[in-house]
């Protein structure tokens, strides 16, 4: 059996996520872009990568998966964009869901202050992340709860109640790069949760790519196949009828899907329009009816 590759962005062990290094990689190279060039900025991301590996890490992805790095730095400006503007218009709690190496809590000043967040993810990541935090800050934020779990094995729903979690208060849940690992009893019983313990007005935000109609079928291919043999498979995609049907049988409304060409219009303009993006990913937005 082939042995996963240390040096890849989606190599996952008990220690250091390669994924969440890999992605903090791809934000830490274009936050050092000029200003009028980047699509996203994060000062920290850097911390979380070492600047040796930098160029290796993006050099892996670009060759192996054409678009990918674009196609990530999107989804980072465009949840960056919603998590600001639920924070304006009455947001009470966010939830980060598979938090990784996400510094938003601590970059984005609509949440700094009087906004509760609470950063999900596996131990062993936790740890590495609270040091690097304390690193970067002297100690940890006293607004953000790390609530350490399982998604597959464990009740994410009741260790957040234990660590302080409302369902009275309006809630975003962000599952960034997420879903498309878990099983989908997971992904029902984490819907299940939001739909059931969540404030008026509560939502989801989460990236997912469909199985069929992508035009870098190839792409996706071999990223299917090579996170399977780092030991960390894509389970899920969405249904053929889309991430509408999905989340409105499942209790949400309101569903907004932005695609690739969307992106584009969005944030790739003047000399960033010739970049390559991946076409088999979306962003989804859907409020708790």
């Amino acid at each position: 059996m082939e042995q996963p590759d240390p040096g890849s962005i989606m190599y996952r062990s008990a220690g250091p996520s390669r994924t969440a290094e890999g992605v903090a990689a791809f934000r830490a190279l274009e936050s050092m872009l000029p200003e009028q060039d980047r699509i996203c900025y994060d000062p920290y991301a850097i911390r979380f990568t070492s600047p040796a590996r930098l160029a290796s890490v993006v050099a892996h992805a670009d060759t192996r998966f054409p678009g990918l790095r674009n196609t990530i730095v999107a989804r980072v400006r465009f949840f960056d964009d919603t998590i600001k503007e639920a924070a304006q218009n009455g947001l009470e709690q966010l939830v980060i869901m598979g938090a990784g190496y996400d510094t938003r809590a601590y970059r984005i000043d609509e949440l700094k202050e009087n906004m509760r967040v609470f950063e999900i993810d596996r131990p062993g990541i936790q740890e590495i992340k609270k040091a690097k935090i304390r690193d970067i800050f002297g100690r940890l934020p006293d607004n953000v709860v790390y609530v350490a779990v399982d998604f597959e094995i464990q009740d994410f729903g009741q260790r957040l109640f234990e660590c302080g979690y409302s369902h009275k208060k309006k809630t975003l849940f962000v599952m960034e790069g997420l879903i498309m690992y878990l099983t989908l009893p997971a992904i029902d019983a984490m819907l299940s949760f939001i739909v059931k313990n969540s404030g008026p007005g509560s939502a989801i935000l989460f990236d997912c790519s469909g199985k069929t109609g992508s035009h870098d079928s190839m792409t996706r291919k071999k990223l299917e196949d090579h996170t399977a043999q780092s030991g960390e498979p894509i389970r899920f995609f969405l249904p053929e009828e889309g991430a509408e049907a999905f989340l409105v049988q499942r209790g949400f409304s309101q569903v907004r899907t932005v695609t690739c060409d969307e992106c584009r219009q969005l944030y790739f303009q003047g000399k960033n329009n010739d970049r390559n993006l991946s076409r088999s990913s979306s962003f989804m937005y859907a409020i708790v009816e």
